[in-house]
């Protein structure tokens, strides 16, 4: 339990308050399902860009990420290396090509939409399929700040766990049911600045502490930990990283083309002629963020020398507690609910937005309008967050092993659907189909195995497996409609 309690609630209070605000805003914004959805489309570029990282960064980058750089030393960099490389591809590959494209295809505004659109399924099996696996894979990824928002809240408050969980869960809920993308936008904003900065602030300030005494007393610290801790090539014990490892590592920057809430942020920039700068404000961030999660780990090594932390995720937690002022630190913990509820909520609206759009209105209202669907996705909202919070109330689980499950069955389910929808004019609806049901699977049951090549991130194996199965069915069926073809042309001249 962190000291001073009292002042450390009333700035979560405050801050609380601030989002709720701001939820109320946007609620009075929000006038049809495109507005609650993507926003209308009219998103600017630096809420775009901060919208993207927050929501993508989630609780795991001020914890996840501290906590397995606090336990493997240097060899934490190639995750960090491989995300700021998928996050520029990302950006630079689809963000323009998708908001027009999506746009052009009967305004879609879903990812299952989009891809409904783009191949005329008119079976709706297409988006059927895609929703499924967002709803399986959201599941956990959202459990994984459930449990990064417990985590904090048990820290802070000595809460029980399951309680803690609880509320956070409330928390989240309570302004992405009334606001919808306006109010998940602009408090990403917020939450996205407020990441940045307690992630330049802690690691630098701990550093120079008198519990570690400097950057040679840091590395003197680490090395004393692991004799493989200032490796690139080594893990925590000194032994050589292998091939499968270091490509598992830097395979996370994959997972980008498929997260559908940071496509969702393409999708929803006013123009395609913002994307540039868009582009260089979240790379930077990005870059920043990563480089000062990657600090408080390895700072923590030095700073709890010797008493040690039974719970590296926490690492944060206990730096801000120890260095700062209660006020200052109620602050900086809030940047970890900024965090949790900045993902978090993304992540409901895209599953609530699959279940209004994609199932309720595809099966079983056609003629639904734009209220009653709006009612259902704040509905899904809420049934969603409950089966979140059922799996993130077991207290064994780890925030970076949830994210990393989700990660993987987003990147390889839509990654090389979306890419390939976007650049290969001969792929066909059963290309699209068999690329998301072929990564989807391989990440499910890869990650059921284990030993030789079973221990490379599952990622792997499904984005080539995705890719291998929508150019193999493409071709061996069909090729699309002369209507689809043009339509392509026409997007991406």
């Amino acid at each position: 339990m962190v000291e001073n309690t009292g002042v450390v609630i009333v700035t979560f209070i405050i801050y609380l308050l601030v989002m709720l605000g701001l939820g109320l805003v946007a609620y009075l914004r929000t006038q049809n399902l495109s507005d609650y959805i993507l926003g209308g489309r009219n998103l600017g570029p630096i809420p775009s860009a901060l919208s993207a990282g927050a929501s993508d960064m989630s609780g795991w980058l001020l914890m996840g990420l501290p906590g397995f750089a606090y336990a493997a030393g240097l060899q934490a960099t190639w995750i960090a290396v491989g995300l700021l490389i998928g996050t520029w591809a990302n950006w630079l590959l689809v963000a323009r090509r998708l908001r027009n494209y999506s746009a052009a295809a009967k305004d879609s505004l879903t990812i299952p939409s989009f891809l409904e659109n783009r191949f005329r399924d008119n079976s709706r099996i297409l988006r059927v399929i895609a929703a499924f696996f967002i709803l399986l894979f959201f599941l956990f990824y959202t459990s994984s700040g459930l449990v990064a928002g417990g985590k904090l809240f048990e820290t802070v408050f000595s809460m029980p766990y399951e309680w803690a969980v609880v509320v956070g869960t409330i928390a989240i809920v309570s302004y992405t049911l009334f606001g919808g993308f306006l109010a998940v936008s602009w408090t990403d904003v917020i939450q996205g600045l407020m990441m940045l900065v307690a992630l330049m602030i802690v690691p630098v300030l701990a550093i120079n502490s008198t519990e570690v005494g400097g950057w040679d007393a840091m590395k003197a610290a680490m090395l004393d930990e692991g004799s493989g801790m200032l490796g690139f090539f080594t893990d925590a014990e000194g032994e050589a990283l292998g091939f499968v490892a270091i490509v598992s590592l830097l395979a996370w920057g994959l997972g980008y083309f498929g997260q559908p809430h940071v496509l969702a942020r393409f999708m929803a920039i006013s123009s395609q002629d913002r994307v540039p700068y868009a582009r260089r404000v979240a790379v930077s961030w990005s870059a920043l963020t990563l480089l000062g999660a990657l600090f408080v780990g390895f700072a923590s090594i030095a700073f709890f020398e010797g008493e040690g932390l039974e719970d590296g995720e926490r690492a944060f937690m206990m730096l801000v507690d120890a260095l700062f002022h209660p006020v200052i630190a109620g602050v900086l913990l809030a940047a970890i609910l900024a965090a949790v509820m900045s993902t978090a909520d993304s992540q409901l609206l895209v599953s609530s937005s699959a279940l209004a759009e994609d199932f309720y209105k595809g099966f079983f209202r056609p003629e639904a309008d734009s209220a009653e669907l709006v009612r259902i996705g704040r509905a899904g909202v809420i049934v969603i967050a409950v089966l979140a919070c059922v799996i993130a109330l077991d207290d064994d689980s780890m925030v970076l092993d949830l994210v990393s499950y989700a990660w993987a069955g987003f990147g390889a389910a839509f990654g090389p659907v979306i890419l390939m929808s976007l650049y290969w004019p001969r792929m066909n609806r059963g290309g699209a189909l068999a690329g998301i049901i072929v990564g989807g699977v391989t990440v499910v049951v890869w990650n059921m195995l284990e030993g030789g090549l079973f221990d490379m991130y599952e990622i792997v194996p499904g984005f080539v497996f995705a890719i291998i199965a929508i150019i193999g069915v493409s071709l061996a069926t069909g090729e699309p409609e002369k209507e689809i073809s043009e339509e392509f042309e026409k997007v991406n001249r």
